[in-house]
Parts: C-alpha cells; structure tokens; sequence
C-alpha cells in the first residue's frame, strides 16, 4: 500500500470514527446531561420542551452531517480495495440500519411529535392540556426507544471497527 493511500485510508477512518463519536456521543450528552440541566433550570415543562425540542433537531441535523460521513468514508475504503481496511458486511448493515431509523426519526416522528407538543402548549384548560400531554408522551415513546436503538448500534459498530483494528495488530479479538 501507498503511503498516499495509507494516508486518505487513515483519514477515512479517523472520520468514521469521528462521525460515530457525534452521533452516539451527542445523544448520549443530550440524555445524561442536557435533560436534566434543562428541567432543573428551565423551571417550566413549556420553555423546557421547547428548548430540548429545538436541541433535538440540531442533534439530528448533526447525525445526517454523521451519516454522510460515515458513507463517504465507508465507500473510499470499500473503493480502495485494500483488504487491511475492507469494509465488511456487518458494517454496512449497521449503518444502514442505523441511517434508515435516523431517516424515520428526522423525517416521519420528530415533526409529528414537535406538533403535538406544539398543541399541547397552546391548550388552556387544563383537563385537555393534560389529555394533550399525555398523547404527545405516548407519542414520543416510541421515539425514545428508536434514539436508544441507534445508540446502541452505534456503539456496536465501533465495537466491530475496534475488533478489526485488534486483528490487524495480531491481537485475538
């Protein structure tokens, strides 16, 4: 191998990794961390929801920013033919798994879910406000889960590239 080839090689890789790192590591922050600090200060389930809804949809132009990547550099390395850093089966399904629930997520759930809390915040009386609440969450359930999938699958790719990568160095994986 080149050392060119190496090189574009090791930057396709590193971007792969970089791109996992947002796409798992961002939601993972946004669980733990952003949640939390924002119904602890916010002080309100309105302006709460609100702000977690906005961080939610710039989380999700992050993860197609992630994806794109992800791609791109998954195909250099299919491209480049280089048996070292072959892409196998199991990453690409993992991608694409992890792509199509992103695209279901983005393009389906999240606007229908941003709408029903957008209903649910303009309701005055009570008894309705909560009914709405409570479809929105029922809604929104669903999604939760799809977010934890991708997460899940995210770490499981990384778990595969990090095999590979022990493979190469001659340790068992």
């Amino acid at each position: 191998m080149s050392r060119r080839t190496r090189l574009w090689l090791t930057c396709a890789l590193s971007l792969e990794f970089l791109a996992l790192g947002v796409w798992v590591g961002g939601l993972i922050v946004l669980i733990g961390a952003v949640i939390p600090a924002v119904f602890n200060t916010f002080g309100g389930q309105d302006a709460g929801g609100f702000f977690l809804t906005r961080a939610f949809e710039g989380y999700n132009h992050l993860v197609l920013v992630a994806l794109a990547i992800l791609v791109f550099a998954m195909s250099y390395r299919w491209w480049s033919g280089e048996v070292a850093v072959a892409v196998s089966r199991g990453e690409w399904v993992l991608v694409s798994i992890m792509g199509l629930i992103a695209a279901l997520i983005i393009v389906v759930l999240h606007p229908q879910a941003a709408a029903l809390q957008a209903d649910a915040f303009a309701i005055k009386d009570e008894q309705a406000r909560k009914a709405a609440f409570e479809a929105f969450f029922r809604f929104h359930m669903p999604i939760r889960s799809l977010y934890m999938v991708n997460v899940l699958l995210g770490i499981w790719l990384m778990v595969l590239k990090a095999k590979r990568s022990l493979r190469q160095e001659g340790m068992p994986a």
